[in-house]
């Protein structure tokens, strides 16, 4: 699938290949499946383009049945336990939800064949339909090579005070306005398009990723999804990341302290961003610069090939680690089975 469209290498989705390539070549893997503790199947539902390049998930369900079907089929390991000692990245705006507007997503809900399965995925929203418990989150994939290009030197003063560059209205996708981003993002756009202090646009740069260097705040909003590569690109160039989404669900919490390095602000008190923001004491921003500054942060964020220690590949071997052993109840007796193979809408029983 990558031959067939190398595309699908260098959007925000594509941890899900990248941690492939990483797990083939990694000392965890085992090819004696009496060792191993976990299966992992590389299903890629985010190569599937549009001829734009976007990786949109309609038809990532029948492509993930497919898949979970072959593996059935072909070896015994998936039946022994219906799943529940098989991972499978899923990196998509909601996840194993497989749309990427909310209310479809949620009435999608998680693809029923994934109901067992530990899902590493980018979308974390508080008690929501598509985070699975014990899910483990995961950053979406930011170029490392590409954000190493810019860097400039650490000394550059940081001259602008807020910083956001993206779409402050889907008029494609959400016409009426409103439902995109739950309004939070055009509410931005009032309030603050004439603010000296907030550099906002949907302009996109050649400077961008030296602008986020040489700035003090980067917003962080909810888009369609609550997460976005920006959260990424902040920690890695020291800007303060300003988290614009309720409930979300950070990746690799323990490994980033994201109470002391971001700013959260609830979505109702964007028109109060101004405020917030400027009465930040000068200390509180300091410390919160100088917790990006050290290298581990960056780097827990980040998928390089080749890997490196603490990266976010070895964060997401660190999560599946703490989920062993499985519990009791993983193992099926012979002739036991727990999924429903004919649930979910009839469009995704058809083969891939």
């Amino acid at each position: 699938m990558v031959t067939k469209d190398p595309r699908c290498l260098n959007h925000m989705f594509a941890a899900e290949i990248f941690m492939h390539r990483f797990l083939l070549s990694s000392a965890v893997r085992t090819l004696n499946p009496k060792e191993a503790d976990w299966f992992y199947t590389p299903v890629y539902t985010t190569c599937d383009l549009t001829n734009a390049g976007l990786p949109l998930p309609f038809k990532s369900p029948r492509v993930m049945r497919s898949a979970i079907q072959y593996i059935s089929n072909k070896w015994p390991f998936w039946n022994r336990t219906d799943g529940a000692d098989h991972f499978f990245v899923v990196p998509h705006d909601f996840a194993a939800c497989f749309h990427y507007q909310e209310e479809k997503a949620i009435e999608r809900g998680i693809l029923p064949l994934l109901r067992r399965a530990t899902l590493v995925q980018t979308f974390g929203q508080e008690n929501h339909v598509c985070l699975k418990e014990g899910s483990i989150i995961i950053p979406p994939y930011a170029p490392p090579q590409k954000m190493q290009a810019h860097l400039i030197s650490p000394d550059t003063p940081r001259s602008i005070f807020v910083y956001f560059r993206g779409l402050f209205y889907d008029t494609g996708n959400d016409p009426e306005g409103g439902y995109y981003a739950r309004g939070a993002r055009a509410s931005l756009w009032e309030n603050f398009k004439s603010n000296p202090l907030f550099d906002i646009s949907t302009d996109h740069p050649a400077t961008y990723f030296e602008d986020m260097q040489r700035a003090v705040f980067c917003l962080c909003p909810l888009g369609w999804a609550p997460w976005s590569p920006r959260l990424v690109e902040a920690v890695v160039f020291g800007c303060i990341p300003v988290i614009i989404a309720d409930d979300i669900v950070l990746p690799f919490a323990d490994a980033i302290p994201w109470e002391e390095i971001g700013v959260f602000v609830e979505e109702k008190d964007v028109p109060k961003l101004d405020t917030i923001l400027t009465s930040m004491p000068i200390d509180d921003i300091l410390r919160k610069q100088r917790l990006l500054a050290n290298p581990s942060m960056k780097q827990a964020m980040l998928f390089p090939q080749p890997a490196q220690p603490r990266d976010a590949f070895h964060q997401i071997l660190n999560g599946l680690a703490r989920k062993l052993p499985h519990p009791e109840g993983t193992y099926l007796q012979p002739g036991d089975t727990r999924l429903n193979w004919t649930a979910g809408p009839v469009g995704d029983l058809k083969p891939w």
